[in-house]
């Protein structure tokens, strides 16, 4: 049995936390639509991420006669997340954390659980379900989660320790469409929010870091660039940017122009 630890060294002066713990970096990336392994690795490197997700049905982590992520991507210096992606019921997400749990001795997991296949949105009656279960049973869901404020205040109070709503649609690209919402949910929960879905840029990662989320998490975006590890550095800086631009406080909007320089005294 191979067990995953892992995570930043310590939340230094502008860290986080999620269930006890510490990171560094603000930004999470997936370990799917890769062309290799390695290239997966090189594009982790130059994120500078310090949590990657990996879809329990689709990667191999516990045999040990196939090629193995952990090959690639060290566990003991990056922690693993697992999540239940494909999954499209409650008791099949549940099941699938179950056995995540017993190869690997996972409890800080991701959870969702979707609708249908077209959009690929969370049911969000399943996903409160799953989430009661699994933080009974001991795990630490991080859950994805559409952009409303009151499904995310839901899932806090159903055991939630990280709250996920999607910016745009899984994999499209289209950034974050509902700027309002977001921040509402950024306003009203205690739990971390990471923007979950839909980045297609840099640009848009530090948008999500401007309404004050805490992180994002993204894998479409950086998989499919043309050069995913030039993309993954692109994406470290957006976010690096944005967190620094929330930090700072942007100025006021003015319906009208104000000068750079005073007017009075002018020669």
């Amino acid at each position: 049995m191979v067990h995953f630890v892992g995570g930043g060294d310590g939340a230094g002066d502008d860290g986080w936390s999620v269930a006890g713990k510490a990171f560094t970096s603000r930004l999470i990336v997936g370990t799917g639509k890769y062309k290799s392994f390695e290239q997966n690795a090189a594009a982790v490197a130059a994120s500078g991420a310090e949590i990657v997700t990996v879809a329990v049905r689709r990667v191999n982590v516990s045999d040990p006669k196939a090629p193995m992520l952990t090959d690639y991507i060290d566990p003991k210096k990056i922690t693993y997340l697992p999540n239940t992606a494909g999954c499209f019921t409650g008791e099949e997400a549940i099941r699938t954390l179950r056995l995540a749990r017993e190869a690997g001795g996972w409890d800080l997991v991701k959870l969702e659980v979707l609708g249908e296949a077209r959009t690929l949105y969370p049911d969000m009656v399943e996903t409160l379900r799953a989430t009661e279960v699994l933080a009974k049973e001991g795990f630490k869901p991080m859950v994805y989660c559409v952009d409303d404020p009151i499904a995310a205040k839901r899932l806090e109070d159903a055991g939630a320790v990280a709250i996920m709503p999607l910016g745009a649609p899984i994999g499209s690209g289209l950034g974050i469409q509902n700027r309002v919402t977001i921040r509402l949910i950024v306003e009203g929960t205690t739990l971390p929010v990471l923007v979950d879905a839909g980045v297609g840029t840099a640009s848009e990662a530090a948008q999500a870091m401007e309404l004050g989320c805490t992180g994002v998490l993204m894998n479409t975006a950086i998989a499919e660039a043309k050069d995913p590890v030039l993309m993954a550095a692109a994406m470290k800086a957006g976010v690096e940017a944005g967190r620094m631009a929330y930090r700072a406080g942007r100025m006021g909007k003015r319906l009208y122009a104000d000068p750079s320089s005073p007017l009075a005294g002018l020669i």
